[in-house]
């Protein structure tokens, strides 16, 4: 995105500054609101892409600013416009200051941006949700086609439009390995693989180190949980499951329900959890609510790096590479889905009571859908596996009284392969390689 384009870009930009999906998105949602809250996990870029278009900056992490804003929240506020408060949440009160002053200035748009990389921890001193007034946009760690991995030849919205051309990427499986363990962090863009992958295991210790105690938990509890979250990564686990397996077998080290759950509600405030939730249509589906949440971290590196895991040793075990496969897929498609229009658009997955299953379910707030299977290999592409895509087709849109609308797109999204194109029955093959938004 050039400045000249961008009617919010001001002085603040950082050089070197790699284009994100989500700038226009941005860009957009600043003229619709009078506040932008950018929010993610921490180091995924959150604040050199409101820089992007911020004009001016208070930061919390400065010490100076941060006693400011503690004795009068509307003085971090004070700015040209768009002002970018970051890390807002480290004073709660920033909140219901920046909806006043943004009422106190007849509502106009592109006001202020706040970031944030974890929900406060006293929501007690928020007592306005800001509705109207503020905007909010999620931010995920990058993408293959940011981070110049992936052509993004194929456009995950062109394909929701009807538009599909065929493309060419060679993508090996140590590729697939490289780009799990360095994961999706701008700060390891151009570092050989020595060097970024030394970047995950200090993301996890720095959770674990500063994140978790802010947040008044256990970082001994934090990492048992965040290990049996990499054991049973992209699956539905029980909270029972992540006991057991946070107890390494000992029964009387199991912590109880209660205790997991905390937990995990703090690692997603963290923004290091996404869960995928169950789809069947009609909107009232009790599926909706009766199918257990699927459980991702928001980047694979992050659960590779908990297992211990490296390009070389996943290679030789397919069965984990194909799981952290899975959890790069789900973060890439975050961050294509997050620069569509519409507040309603949202990620699943579908699983009956007869076991017919679908990793992926992309519904846009216009009702429009498409049916995404993943494969760590175009190996994968069978007749077999084709079969059951078409058996869901059939099943979702074969009663006429269901009224439910043909899927835009049925697709095998592939890790190894080289070619994008569309099979005699219909359904794509896309190699994650070529895939963009």
């Amino acid at each position: 995105m050039n400045a000249s384009d961008n009617e919010f870009s001001g002085t603040l930009s950082r050089s070197g500054y790699r284009p994100r999906v989500v700038d226009g998105r941005l860009t957009t949602l600043l003229k619709a609101f009078g506040g932008v809250e950018i929010v993610g996990p921490k180091w995924c870029g959150k604040t050199w892409t409101a820089l992007s278009q911020a004009r001016s900056v208070d930061r919390l992490d400065d010490s100076a600013t941060f006693a400011a804003a503690q004795t009068d929240p509307m003085l971090v506020l004070m700015g040209e416009e768009p002002h970018l408060v970051d890390e807002w949440q480290d004073v709660p009160q920033i909140w219901d200051a920046a909806r006043r002053h943004i009422d106190d200035n007849a509502n106009h748009k592109g006001q202020l941006i706040l970031t944030g990389s974890a929900i406060p921890k006293d929501s007690t001193a928020i007592h306005h949700s800001g509705t109207g007034r503020i905007a909010r946009l999620r931010m995920w760690p990058m993408s293959l086609s940011e981070s110049g991995d992936s052509t993004g030849a194929i456009s995950l919205s062109g394909l929701f439009d009807g538009s599909f051309q065929p493309a060419e990427r060679e993508t090996s499986i140590e590729d697939i390995s490289r780009w799990c363990c360095r994961g999706g962090w701008p700060a390891n863009l151009g570092l050989d693989d020595e060097f970024a992958l030394e970047i995950p295991g200090e993301y996890i210790k720095s959770v674990l180190d500063i994140s978790v105690p802010k947040m008044n938990k256990s970082s001994a509890t934090a990492r048992t949980l965040m290990r049996a979250l990499a054991v049973n990564i992209s699956q539905a686990p029980k909270y029972t499951t992540l006991a057991a397996d946070m107890a390494y077998g000992d029964e009387r080290r199991e912590p109880d329900t209660q205790t997991v759950k905390n937990y995990l509600e703090m690692l997603k405030d963290l923004y290091l959890l996404t869960d995928l939730e169950g789809w069947e249509p009609p909107l009232r589906a009790k599926s909706r609510v009766r199918t257990k949440p699927k459980r991702y971290f928001v980047d694979p590196s992050l659960p590779a790096a908990v297992l211990g895991g490296s390009p070389k040793t996943l290679i030789r075990d397919t069965q984990t590479l194909g799981d952290l496969f899975e959890t790069l897929c789900i973060r890439d498609l975050n961050v294509y889905v997050s620069a569509m229009p519409g507040a309603g658009n949202r990620i699943a997955y579908y699983r009956d009571d007869k076991g017919l299953e679908v990793d992926v379910i992309i519904e846009l707030s216009d009702g429009r859908w498409g049916a995404i299977e993943i494969k760590l290999s175009d190996l994968k592409v069978t007749e077999e596996n084709a079969d059951k895509l078409m058996a869901f087709r059939r099943k979702i849109c074969g009663n006429p009284m269901a009224q439910i609308r043909e899927p835009e797109f049925m697709m095998f999204l592939t890790g190894r392969g080289s070619k994008a194109y569309r099979r005699n029955d219909g359904i794509l093959v896309v190699p994650i390689a070529t895939l963009g938004a």
